[in-house]
């Protein structure tokens, strides 16, 4: 079985963001880990990102926001907890994403406006896997 790392970027953002933090946010997280294969995003943060893939041709994965808090992160942000559940919503949206097995590159990354964080995770593909999915 040949494996190839599929990379996912997960985000978080305050309602100021702007798609211009989002795409600064993963502009330093792959000149740090690589590019991403894939965007994913809390489904009530879905729709930016959805248009940040879309502008940039990656498929975006949405996770269930209640999720969240079932996701172990570097990061343990208090006020992303108390408002989120979760020390970080782009390290947690990261490894939900990714799927059973990922692994988080390094912790989140800040825009340089502070409105948008973006993380990498990792998960092995093997030749097994059909395209398209997470194993």
């Amino acid at each position: 079985m040949k494996s190839k790392a599929m990379k996912v970027a997960g985000f978080g953002f305050r309602r100021s963001a702007t798609l211009a933090s989002l795409a600064e946010a993963l502009e330093r997280l792959e000149a740090r880990h690589g590019p991403a294969d894939r965007l994913a995003a809390a489904e009530s943060m879905r729709p930016m990102v959805q248009t940040l893939g879309d502008t940039r041709g990656l498929e975006v994965l949405g996770v269930p926001d209640e999720a969240l808090a079932s996701a172990e992160t570097l990061t343990h942000s208090p006020r992303s907890r108390r408002a989120r559940g979760t020390g970080s919503v782009a390290e947690a949206v990261a490894r939900l994403a990714a799927g059973p097995g990922s692994e988080l590159l390094g912790p989140r990354l800040v825009s340089s406006d502070r409105c948008a964080t973006a993380a990498m995770a990792n998960v092995a593909m093997t030749q097994d896997t059909p395209a398209g999915e997470m194993p």
